[in-house]
């Protein structure tokens, strides 16, 4: 997928921005993402940890709900930024998520300045998606 050098380097730092509000007093590994529409919405998220570990809820997710909230559903590009080198990948909680929208691009990055260019389909092949169900991708 081919994403241009000016929209990689928005979406990272948004990315990079809005990390700052992560609530992770738990794990300390604050995420920060940044989400594109095919209309050239910018939407963002981050990490809410909670006590009760399985009601955490990762950033690319919140990015994505606040997309749907807002109506959008085509999707284009995501950026997620963490402190990891090399930078960090979506949990599979994620990746199945960002599948349910399609093959889009996804930029790995951190704080140091690394990236990784990379798509749904490579991070999650032969996901289980609408197909499977005999549903058109949304």
């Amino acid at each position: 997928m081919e994403v241009e050098p000016h929209v990689i380097d928005r979406l990272v730092a948004a990315a990079l921005e809005v990390r700052a509000h992560a609530y992770a007093p738990y794990s300390r590994y604050a995420v920060g993402a940044a989400l594109l529409t095919r209309d050239g919405e910018l939407f963002t998220g981050v990490n809410v940890e909670n006590a009760s570990s399985g009601l955490s809820v990762c950033a690319e997710r919140h990015a994505v709900g606040a997309a749907i909230a807002a109506g959008r559903r085509q999707l284009i590009a995501m950026a997620v930024v963490t402190a990891s080198s090399p930078p960090a990948t979506p949990c599979g909680a994620c990746r199945q998520v960002l599948a349910e929208f399609g093959d889009f691009a996804i930029i790995l990055a951190n704080p140091s300045g690394e990236r990784r260019l990379t798509t749904v389909s490579l991070l999650l092949p032969d996901a289980f998606g609408p197909a499977a169900l005999g549903a058109a991708t949304p």
